[in-house]
């Protein structure tokens, strides 16, 4: 499986804490705008969302393709969690947004995986859990090819449109796989 990073590879000797650290370390200077701000608000909501479904399949897929996938993006995400928090500090804006839809009208809204749609993995085992998840993360990684467009057209930011970049080409392989691995 193919991970998505935000960052070249990392030698194996440095630590996971490590590694998020000098990920953070990205800098996104220069001029920003709303959209560049509130793409990120909305993508670390979204990222924290899909952390906990992908921890939920790390635990309950039994299929170990399923189960690799989750603990790559596990990896990738939450590294990019670290980078958008600290380039929201950096510009002195929150890393939190505010989930009611209308908030978000003029951006697109806040594509969103239900809490209800999360509760019900937990109480799902085997091959239900795995379709069901395939399924709800295949929805959820297309909300992030959308947020990532609204960022491409209409953010300032040139390190933040080039994450969007990548988010978008990194969750549509995603899909892919997942599309696949939905056939198997």
């Amino acid at each position: 499986m193919s991970a998505c990073g935000t960052a070249p590879e990392t030698p194996a000797a440095q630590t996971p804490a490590a590694v998020t650290q000098a990920k953070a370390e990205v800098k996104a200077e220069g001029k920003h705008n709303d959209t560049d701000v509130m793409y990120l608000q909305m993508m670390v909501a979204h990222h924290e969302q899909g952390l906990e479904m992908v921890r939920l399949a790390e635990q309950g897929a039994q299929r170990d393709d399923i189960k690799i996938l989750a603990k790559a993006v596990d990896a990738t995400q939450t590294d990019e969690v670290a980078m958008m928090k600290s380039w929201l500090t950096e510009w002195q804006q929150p890393s939190t947004v505010d989930h009611a839809p209308s908030a978000h009208a003029d951006h697109g809204g806040l594509p969103a995986t239900s809490a209800k749609e999360i509760d019900a993995l937990r109480t799902m085992k085997g091959e239900t859990f795995e379709t069901a998840f395939l399924n709800l993360f295949v929805a959820h990684q297309h909300n992030a090819v959308e947020m990532a467009a609204m960022e491409k057209s209409g953010g300032a930011n040139a390190e933040t449109k080039a994450f969007a970049n990548r988010v978008r080409e990194s969750r549509a392989d995603q899909i892919k796989q997942m599309l696949n691995l939905m056939n198997r």
